[in-house]
């Protein structure tokens, strides 16, 4: 029986692929991801993250979206 390791968005390295579980995000903010695609059973590719870390760009429903620190540090998921 495998572990899985469960991280935030953020904490993904380039190349990743992560399966989201989990969206600790409330109102408007929320809802946009969920119209991006940030579901829980998505498969998520961490793309680039900039020189600081901030923003980081991931792959998501065959499109390319950055995210903020603050919003993909509360993005959960298992890394596959």
């Amino acid at each position: 029986m495998g572990l899985s390791k469960k991280i935030s968005l953020f904490e993904g390295e380039k190349g990743n692929i992560i399966k989201i579980t989990d969206l600790n995000i409330d109102g408007i903010m929320r809802r946009r991801l969920l119209d991006l695609g940030f579901v829980p059973g998505a498969y998520v590719e961490v793309l680039r993250k900039s020189p600081l870390g901030d923003p980081v760009a991931f792959r998501v429903s065959n499109t390319s979206i950055a995210l903020r620190k603050e919003e993909s540090h509360k993005i959960f998921g298992e890394l596959v």
